[in-house]
């Protein structure tokens, strides 16, 4: 299966693809009707298909960020409405051709493991701090998939004053910290954070502080020797400096590479079309 349609729901915007061994060949984008709820994002999606008529019915691989289960998808904030939503059955009953669903972070780690940041490492974590926190993990040059997909919620595990991590350390915990401050938003917060601004580091190297005591986790419990970092705050000049240094204070035991992310927003679709074309694992 050389050539897929992949798509990326995001919960600003969503974007199609063609992939052929593993280069985009076609590429359209649309801004995501998240607010409108999942059919209507459906009907979106299919619109935007039909920008590229001349294609025969290819299998359509899906990213979404949310929970995903046998194609059914259970989003956070950014996508409201989808609880346990069929999205698989409505895309391939619109379609009439075969639609597999994967969660966003997970795909963005096999599409960074193939042809990005992570190609090398048999050991290899992707982590995405955006509106919340996602991660992927591939273990023994495989995608760790559990049935559950509870197999790398990053963002759901606890902090040390027991709420997720993703209440600490996702730009929209440092939105509300920002508010707190008198900044507008959280790039509000870091840019001040750049220029110096004492309050705005604090709260910026607390973020920080809490993700990399998650990543120094991850290198002991799983041998992870190189972690790639993503996302709109994840990828701003400054903070994967302030993480390594964060790292760096602990233990050498907990050290281990941490890089930028490198295709971008690309990583979903290359993933998607790598998971399609060769699946690496499946569920138990």
């Amino acid at each position: 299966m050389s050539r897929v349609i992949a798509l990326d729901i995001g919960g600003t915007h969503s974007r199609a693809a063609l992939v052929e061994s593993g280069h985009i060949t076609w590429r359209a984008h649309v801004p995501t009707p998240a607010h409108d709820g999942p059919e209507a994002v459906v009907a979106t999606l299919t619109d935007l298909l039909r920008a590229e008529r001349s294609e025969p019915a290819l299998p359509i691989g899906v990213a979404v960020a949310g929970f995903v289960e046998r194609g059914c998808v259970t989003a956070h904030a950014g996508l409201p409405g989808w609880q346990a939503f069929p999205l698989a059955t409505r895309l391939s009953e619109r379609w009439g051709r075969p639609v597999q669903v994967f969660n966003d972070a997970r795909a963005a780690a096999w599409g960074e493991y193939q042809h990005g940041a992570g190609r090398g490492c048999s050991e290899f974590c992707f982590v995405t701090v955006s509106t919340g926190v996602g991660a992927g993990l591939v273990l023994g040059g495989r995608l760790h998939r559990a049935r559950n997909g509870l197999d790398a919620e990053l963002g759901e595990t606890l902090a040390a004053d027991g709420r997720p991590m993703e209440e600490h350390a996702s730009g929209t915990a440092l939105t509300r910290q920002a508010h707190a401050l008198g900044y507008a938003n959280a790039s509000a917060l870091c840019d001040a954070a750049d220029a110096g601004e004492p309050r705005a580091e604090a709260a910026l190297q607390h973020a920080v502080a809490v993700l990399a005591a998650k990543l120094a986790d991850l290198s002991v419990l799983l041998g992870i020797t190189r972690t790639a970092i993503g996302g709109g705050l994840g990828l701003r000049p400054g903070y994967l400096p302030r993480l390594r240094a964060a790292l760096q204070a602990l233990p050498p035991l907990y050290h281990h590479e941490l890089v930028s992310a490198t295709l971008g927003g690309d990583a979903g679709l290359h993933g998607v079309a790598a998971l399609m074309d060769r699946p690496p694992s499946a569920p138990p």
